[in-house]
C-alpha cells in the first residue's frame, strides 16, 4: 500500500481480510525487518496495481522510485497491470495519457477504468474496473499458456421447452446456473467455448462464449450436432424433456371437460445419439440427476452413452440439483472410478470439472 492509500483504508483491515500481511514501507517500524522489494518482485507471477492513481501511474513511467509500490514495480521481471481510478479529466489529461502510452510502450498491460459516476459527482471514464473484470483479465492472460488454449469445448446448458400450443409447454426445473458455471470455467482457462442454452435468464459469462439458443429437444439435438465432430470436449448439462407433444395445436387449446390427455413422445437422446459416433480423441461428460440407486443408475448411464465421465447429483443432497447456487457432485469415470466432492458453490465445481479434463489432456 501507499501512504495515500492507508487515508482509504487501514493496512490491517486489509490484512484481516485477506489473512496475509500488508507492506507499506521498506522495513517494518516496530520489528525494523527489511521488506526486501527485489525479492518481492521477483517472486511474483503478475503484479496488479489496482487502484491506480494518476501520481503512481507518473511515478512508475518516470521511475520516480520513493516507496515501496514503484522500488518493487522497478523490480519486477513479471507481467504488470495497472488499473487506472481517477477522475474524468485527470484521466484524460494529456500528461496522464502520455503517461500511459509510455508504460504500454514498456510492456505493461491496462485494465480499462469503466464509465460512471466519479468520487467527484461528474460522470465519465475514471471509476476503477469490478474485481470480476480485473480477475478476468488476469485469467485470460494466463490462460495463453493453458493445456486448454484453442481447445473447442462443446456445453449444453439449460432446460427445453416442448410446445403443447402457442401458450402452454412442457419444460423442468434447470435453471442452466451449473451448464453456464462450466463454460465460464472452460473459457477462463483459454477454450473455445461453444454454448448450446435452452431457455433462461443468465447472461453470457464471457464475451468469447458464443451461445446458441434454442427451444426444443430437436433444436437442441440439431445444433449440437452440427458441431460435435469438431470438438475436443462435449459437455451434456442440459436438462432435456424427455417426452414432446406428439401434436402442436395451432391454436390455444380451450378448457374442456374435468380431465385432458396429452399424447406425448420420446424426444431423441441426444447424448446417446451423438455418443455413438464419438471419436477417439474426444473427450464425453454427461450428467444424471437421480433420487435413487444413484452410482447404479449413473453408471449404466455413462456405459450406455458412451461417456467417458458422468457427473452425479442426487436431489437427496441438500443444497444440490435444480436452481441452488450450489452443487454437490460424484464423478464417475468409464473405468468405474468413483470420486465424491463435498457441497460446494457451482462455480467451484465447474473449476473441479475443469481440473478433471486438464488432468486427462496433460496425460495424452
Amino acid at each position: 500500500m501507499t501512504e495515500s492509500a492507508k487515508e482509504f483504508i487501514t493496512p490491517l483491515t486489509l490484512s484481516v481480510l485477506s489473512k496475509k500481511p500488508v507492506l507499506s514501507a521498506f522495513t517494518n517500524g516496530e520489528e525494523g525487518i527489511w521488506n526486501n522489494h527485489v525479492e518481492l518482485g521477483l517472486w511474483a507471477d503478475a503484479i496488479v496495481v489496482a487502484p491506480a492513481t494518476a501520481r503512481t501511474l507518473s511515478k512508475c513511467a518516470t521511475g520516480n522510485c520513493d516507496d515501496l509500490l514503484t522500488a518493487v514495480y522497478l523490480s519486477a521481471r513479471c507481467p504488470v497491470f495497472f488499473a487506472p481510478a481517477m477522475d474524468v479529466d485527470m484521466y484524460q489529461h494529456p500528461s496522464t495519457k502520455h503517461n500511459i502510452e509510455t508504460l504500454l510502450s514498456f510492456g505493461n498491460h491496462f485494465i480499462e477504468p469503466e464509465h460512471g459516476e466519479l468520487a467527484s459527482g461528474l460522470i465519465g471514464d475514471g471509476r476503477l474496473a469490478e474485481p470480476e473484470t480485473i480477475v478476468r483479465t488476469l485469467s485470460w492472460f494466463f490462460s495463453k499458456n493453458s493445456v486448454a488454449s484453442g481447445k473447442r469445448v462443446l456445453i449444453t446448458a439449460g432446460p427445453t421447452v416442448e410446445a403443447i400450443d402457442p401458450v402452454r409447454y412442457i419444460s423442468n426445473r434447470s435453471s442452466g446456473k451449473m451448464g453456464y458455471a462450466i463454460a465460464e470455467a472452460f473459457a477462463s482457462a483459454g477454450a473455445l467455448v461453444t454454448l448450446v442454452s435452452g431457455p433462461t435468464s443468465l447472461p453470457v459469462p464471457e464475451p468469447t462464449i458464443q451461445r446458441i439458443n434454442v427451444q426444443s429437444a430437436e433444436e437442441m439435438f440439431a445444433a449440437t450436432q452440427d458441431r460435435f465432430a469438431e470438438s475436443d470436449v462435449v459437455i451434456f448439462a442440459a436438462a432435456v424433456a424427455d417426452y414432446t407433444s406428439k401434436v402442436v395445436a395451432a391454436h390455444k387449446i380451450k378448457k374442456q371437460g374435468q380431465q385432458m390427455t396429452l399424447d406425448l413422445v420420446k424426444t431423441r437422446d441426444i447424448a446417446g445419439t451423438l455418443g455413438k459416433s464419438k471419436a477417439e480423441n474426444q473427450l464425453l461428460i454427461g450428467f444424471a440427476l437421480e433420487t435413487e440407486k444413484e452410482v447404479e443408475y449413473a453408471m449404466d448411464k455413462l456405459l450406455r452413452k458412451n461417456f467417458d465421465y458422468i457427473v452425479l447429483n442426487s436431489l437427496n443432497d441438500p443444497g444440490a440439483g435444480f436452481a441452488h447456487d450450489t452443487n454437490k457432485i460424484t464423478v464417475i469415470d468409464k473405468g468405474k472410478n468413483v470420486k465424491h466432492f463435498e457441497l460446494k458453490h457451482k462455480d467451484e465445481v465447474a473449476r473441479d470439472i475443469l481440473n478433471i479434463v486438464l488432468n486427462k489432456w496433460s496425460e495424452a
